[in-house]
């Protein structure tokens, strides 16, 4: 080349906000876009790991976090933070997976096994809700 070096480019947040199970798949879509717009790269196995983390993160918003979402992507040179906001205040409840009946328990487990990072904040915003923070390696 001609001396010049490719480094760490980032790009502009990635937001997508949702009030149906239509929107897991955009939402996914999203975090794929956003991941392949990163310089340079990450390997498959890390963007199939925010992928997951966000299908997650965005399912849970839907199902018990009052039947809306944001959600938000950004990335540092080490880092992509996932940040999905719901309308209640209550955070993700601790509970055995259903290893039978199919009744679900595994999204927040793996989250919390996934991220380098997880924080819970009230807000956005003046009225209730929280926002959910995974922090993952790229």
């Amino acid at each position: 080349m001609n001396g010049t070096r490719i480094t760490d480019v980032m790009p502009e947040p990635g937001v997508v906000r949702g009030d149906s199970p239509a929107g897991i798949h955009e939402a996914r879509d999203t975090a794929r876009a956003f991941t392949g717009s990163l310089t340079p790269a990450p390997g498959s196995g890390v963007v199939a790991t925010i992928v997951l983390v966000v299908s997650e993160l965005v399912t849970n918003a839907l199902r018990h976090g009052g039947g809306r979402y944001t959600l938000e992507l950004s990335a540092a040179p080490d880092s992509v933070t996932v940040a999905v906001s719901d309308p209640n205040p209550a955070p993700p409840r601790e509970r055995a997976p259903d290893l039978d009946g199919g009744g679900g328990g595994f999204g927040w487990h793996m989250v919390r096994r996934l991220a380098g990072w997880l924080a819970i904040a009230p807000g956005p915003g003046p009225g209730p809700g929280k926002t959910i923070y995974a922090v993952l390696p790229r």
